[in-house]
């Protein structure tokens, strides 16, 4: 084999691996680590599903304290971040330092931020540009995949 089509398969070679869909190059790092994850909570955070607007107990939850991953447990967002922004899942306008890997997603014909556990790679919501504080940002997440551990 000569040189060009040594590097002639190497660029087709690339071009397939970086062509691969996302869930496929991340699923070795979607883990279900709590084996105790009930049915609606695995379709969301592993089939990238939603839970019905207003239907999160955390909604109400006003004290101090914070969020961690209904899966692996990693902390991800602070009481403090919170707020109502009337949408029906729970809103933060920041999440902790590294608690997320992002991507794009196109689903619904329109382009979106969807955030997923740094750690476990589970699914927990998008990220919108209209939050009320000096970030701008909007977590919007679904309160299935949280697990609220008050401060003590």
């Amino acid at each position: 084999m000569n040189r060009k089509s040594f590097l002639k398969l190497l660029s087709f070679s690339c071009l397939f691996f970086l062509s691969l869909p996302y869930k496929l190059l991340i699923s070795a790092t979607k883990k279900i680590l709590n084996p105790e994850l009930s049915e609606a909570q695995k379709n969301i955070m592993f089939n990238e599903g939603t839970e019905k607007p207003f239907s999160s107990n955390l909604l109400k939850e006003k004290r101090k304290g914070f969020y961690h991953c209904a899966n692996c447990g990693n902390k991800l967002f602070s009481s403090t971040a919170k707020f109502d922004s009337g949408t029906g899942w729970l809103s933060f306008s920041e999440a902790l330092p590294g608690a997320f890997k992002t991507k794009v997603d196109y689903s619904f014909g329109m382009r979106r931020i969807e955030y997923h556990c740094a750690n476990c790679g589970a699914h927990h919501g998008h990220v919108f540009d209209d939050g009320p504080s000096a970030t701008g940002k909007r977590f919007c997440n679904n309160g299935l995949c949280l697990i609220f551990k008050p401060e003590n």
